[in-house]
């Protein structure tokens, strides 16, 4: 995302910005003014965060009213780094700072040994710089070889080589923390530091300073800080020293979607879809198996809920499945693309990355992503499909029909099967929708058909993407 630039009515110098009236507040003052407008007027504190509105944005939103550090604690895939980078849209757009500088001085109250000999020196004329408020935001993913210069800052051996001494402050780099001066600072999986660098952070949560190494210098900083930690580091493993803990003043526990629709409009929401020239229609039914397959990923005993079922893996599977019906499609020459069930076979890839077990061989993976599949097909069949034809259905298999389904079928072959079972077509046409296509009807059969195996009224014979249903009683 390209920073735009500074508009030209904004002062230049500090001299013009004094007689602009304007006012330094601190990044704190500037966050709770700007959340208190917005709540006033109805708004959410970020609208790209699907199913927090009632447990982890009204916490945050209190924190942030409270002006406290925030450490974000939930398994990976909950938005917890989505929630903290939104956090910037509170900012003001521009800040005005000494020109220059690496850590944002602030003209009235510079803090670096850089900022405050310019505005001594050159008074009304020090040049004004103004920064948006997109550029106010530094991340760092920590890890164990995150140093303290990484974090704070170290001496520059070239401004060194240059002539100044050592000791002088004009001769140290700045870390992240330091630039991060009158802005947001997040750090990411917060347990993997160091001690020895968690130690170095006490001082910036408490006393908001930072000190380099031996030198005498210490930076008032003025930032608000934001981290992350999955709960079994923080928790159980004591991989954070407690005088760290102590020093955030909310932690706020993150958790993944309750609701089977909520996580459809994640997935509806991040989901990136393979550009095509024909029209692609996503029957309900498979935007519900899709993230209902995660939904009992998180229930499930042979995975491991330390390491969470992301909700990443709803939204590869959303676009692994469309991409599979649009390799079918192109392939049968069919008008729309429409997933079918058969098309939810392609998952396997999408999803054995994306979990861990805790109880078997990952060879068995095929296996068990396959169950969670079945699991969540006949539970959504259960839930939203009353099929009153059943037992005529059944009947008609027990005449010896078989019916051939698969990932390479084109939509005119389920068309006929419909054609020659009645008793099959409505409860079809009910599932798909008054005004379905050709290929949501061809989808629907599949689904109708998958249940009826799932519920133990039909029998299967399974290859691949491929299935032959027939009658139990053969």
């Amino acid at each position: 995302m390209s920073t735009p630039e500074a508009p030209a009515h904004l002062p230049r110098t500090l001299g013009a910005l004094r007689a602009s009236g304007y006012e330094s507040r601190s990044v704190r003052d500037e966050l709770r003014r700007n959340l208190e407008a917005r709540l006033a007027s109805g708004q959410p504190l970020s609208s790209a965060v699907l199913g927090y509105e009632d447990t982890v944005l009204p916490q945050l939103e209190t924190a942030l009213l409270a002006g406290h550090d925030v450490i974000l604690l939930g398994e990976r895939g909950q938005a917890k780094t989505r929630m903290i980078r939104s956090l910037v849209e509170l900012l003001d757009e521009w800040l005005p700072i000494v020109e220059g500088s690496d850590v944002r001085d602030d003209p009235y109250a510079p803090i670096s040994a850089y900022g405050i000999d310019t505005v001594r020196e050159r008074g009304d004329d020090t040049p004004i710089a103004w920064v948006h408020r997109q550029q106010r935001f530094a991340e760092k993913l920590a890890s164990p070889d995150t140093s303290m210069a990484d974090l704070i800052g170290e001496v520059d051996p070239i401004k060194v080589a240059g002539g100044l001494f050592l000791d002088d402050p004009k001769a140290l780099s700045y870390g992240l923390v330091p630039k991060s001066n009158r802005g947001i600072f997040a750090i990411n999986e917060l347990p993997d530091l160091a001690e020895r660098i968690q130690v170095g952070l006490l001082n910036v949560l408490e006393e908001r300073d930072v000190q380099i190494r031996g030198h005498l210098v210490r930076l008032e900083l003025d930032v608000l800080v934001v981290a992350t930690a999955n709960p079994e580091d923080y928790t159980n493993r004591g991989r954070l020293i407690t005088p760290l803990k102590d020093r955030f003043g909310s932690q706020i526990r993150t958790h993944y979607p309750f609701e089977v629709t909520t996580e459809i409009a994640i997935m509806h929401q991040e989901a990136h879809l393979p550009p095509s020239t024909k029209e692609i229609r996503v029957p309900w039914f498979i935007d519900d198996v899709v993230a209902r397959v995660s939904h009992v990923a998180r229930k499930s005993h042979v995975i491991s809920q330390r390491s969470g079922v992301s909700v990443r893996l709803s939204i590869a599977n959303y676009e692994t499945v469309i991409a599979s019906a649009l390799r079918r499609t192109l392939r049968t020459g069919d008008a729309a693309v429409v997933p079918r069930v058969s098309d939810l076979s392609a998952i396997v890839q999408s999803t054995q990355g994306k979990i861990e077990f805790d109880t078997m061989d990952d060879n068995d993976a095929d296996q068990v992503i396959a169950a969670l599949v079945g699991l969540a097909v006949r539970q959504c069949f259960s839930e939203h499909v009353l099929l009153e034809e059943a037992p005529d259905i059944v009947n008609a298999f027990n005449a010896e029909v078989v019916v051939h389904t698969g990932d390479d079928l084109p939509d005119a072959d389920y068309l006929a099967v419909l054609t020659a079972m009645p008793a099959l077509e409505a409860p079809v046409r009910r599932v798909a929708g008054p005004h379905a296509t050709d290929g949501e009807m061809a989808s629907a059969a599949e689904f109708v058909l998958e249940g009826l195996y799932l519920t133990k009224r039909l029998a299967k014979d399974a290859s691949g993407a491929r299935a032959l249903y027939r009658s139990r009683n053969r």
